[in-house]
């Protein structure tokens, strides 16, 4: 079973769409939003079954010049 989790990105001033269009190149997000307010960009990822879910963030998304921070919100099945 996967795992969801909500990413929210702070971009570097003037990179956000730098940002996201290296993100969807990578094809590693189900959707992806730009926002207003202290973040940027908006993600709902799936993480790999067996995967670690900060190793896995680290290696796949963290990478990418211009992320100046995140904040990843994970899900958990409720009903």
């Amino acid at each position: 079973m996967t795992t969801c989790v909500f990413i929210q990105i702070r971009c570097t001033p003037g990179k956000t769409y730098k940002v996201a269009e290296d993100i969807a190149l990578r094809e590693i997000h189900s959707e992806l939003y730009s926002t207003s307010g202290e973040y940027d960009l908006l993600m709902k990822l799936y993480i790999p079954t067996g995967e670690d879910v900060g190793k896995y963030i680290n290696d796949h998304l963290l990478t990418i010049p211009d992320i100046e921070r995140s904040l990843t919100t994970m899900t958990f099945k409720a009903f």
